[in-house]
């Protein structure tokens, strides 16, 4: 059964983020919230993360990842972004988006899309995830934890520990975003296109 762990949503108390980080380097699989629902992650590279992940979701490998990233410096070593891109990413984070963008040669191949070469990245609004990202020092892998079948995330650490308890290493107890889903824009075309309306306003894309 999965270690459940309480960290505090605004102080998160550092010996439990290292705990934590120390657990993910050693290949372990978590499930945390964020400010757009429950996430469940592992390190980058870490290809029985991965192959769990897509087990629990029940998604192909074909299915976008995400890297949560800490700042912008990170998230620019990662993927490729034009000018207008960045000016666009800035404007909108931190916060409930995820974009979709072509890969660099740090992205391990296992974590691209097979055929696109492309990765989420997000820069997310959370004390907890961002503590994790920044002990890290490196972006989290993750996907959002909406259990087959269901449209929206889990957003109680007591449920995932319940549901997942078993299939999961470590599951985190802290609040989460209350407005559902990240919005995802595919940038990956040198145009950006909405391809799932979430909690972050579209207006800007329309």
């Amino acid at each position: 059964m999965a270690r459940y762990v309480e960290i505090h949503p605004e102080n998160p108390q550092t010996r439990l983020i290292e705990m934590v980080v120390e657990r993910l380097r050693q290949g372990e699989v978590i499930a945390f919230p964020t400010d757009s629902g429950y996430a469940i992650g592992c390190k980058l590279g870490n290809k029985e993360g991965l192959d769990r992940i897509r087990a629990i979701r029940r998604v192909s490998d074909k299915h976008h990842f995400t890297m949560l990233c800490h700042d912008f410096a990170q998230l620019g070593q990662f993927v490729i972004v034009d000018n207008a891109q960045f000016r666009l990413i800035k404007q909108l984070t931190p916060g409930p988006y995820t974009f979709i963008l072509k890969g660099t040669k740090d992205v391990p191949r296992m974590t691209l899309h097979p055929k696109k070469n492309t990765v989420g990245v997000r820069l997310p609004k959370h004390e907890i995830t961002q503590a994790l990202v920044a002990a890290l020092g490196e972006p989290l892998l993750s996907s959002t934890l909406i259990l087959p079948d269901e449209e929206e995330p889990m957003t109680d650490g007591w449920e995932v520990n319940e549901a997942l308890g078993h299939a999961l290493d470590i599951v985190i107890e802290g609040p989460v975003g209350v407005d559902g889903a990240t919005t995802v824009v595919d940038m990956s075309s040198g145009f950006a296109e909405v391809v799932r309306e979430g909690a972050g306003s579209t207006e800007m894309f329309e």
